[in-house]
């Protein structure tokens, strides 16, 4: 069992920028592939971004604003957002999978809890 637990979420202006990290329960974090997920009010929980070994994967509609990376030594996963917009808005999940696969496709093993991410026009 894997626990996630998300942070750095808030309200922010749009055109400003968010880091949220997640951090994982257990020492074999680095087999893991990580992603990032939101679900606006509404709408259907959605792919952000993931990132297994040195290869990252975005959503088109976060690509040149949002960056994934990890620290495998802090068991720690980040997504860096910048140029921020309304349509942004959403809470935002961790999610841990054994592929990318799995987690670009969103069926990873597991899930945090969220963090909410509010962009004020």
């Amino acid at each position: 069992q894997v626990q996630l637990v998300e942070s750095g979420g808030g309200l922010v202006q749009a055109g400003g920028s968010l880091r949220l990290s997640c951090v994982a329960s257990r020492r074999t974090f680095s087999i893991y592939a990580m992603g990032w997920f939101r679900q606006a009010p509404g709408k259907e929980r959605e792919f952000v971004a993931a990132i297994s070994g040195d290869s990252t994967y975005y959503a088109d509609s976060v690509k040149g604003r949002f960056t994934i990376s990890r620290d495998n030594a802090k068991n720690t996963v980040y997504l860096q957002m910048d140029s921020l917009k309304p349509e942004d808005t959403a809470v935002y999940y961790c999610a841990a999978g054994g592929s990318s696969r799995m987690v670009v496709a969103g069926t990873p093993n597991y899930w945090g809890q969220g963090t909410q991410v509010t962009v004020s026009s």
